[in-house]
């Protein structure tokens, strides 16, 4: 087996746009994208 598809493959970029998502998206409720990249450059940087 290649691993090809397994869940630790990408497991740390999953949980970090779930974590993106969850405390700065979903909770700010963008109305444009370059307010959402405005943000979420901001909660990088944090």
């Amino acid at each position: 087996m290649d691993g090809k598809g397994a869940w630790r493959d990408n497991v740390f970029v999953e949980r970090l746009w779930r974590t993106i998502k969850y405390e700065e998206i979903y909770l700010r409720a963008y109305t444009s994208v370059s307010g959402t990249r405005a943000g979420i450059g901001r909660y990088l940087t944090f």
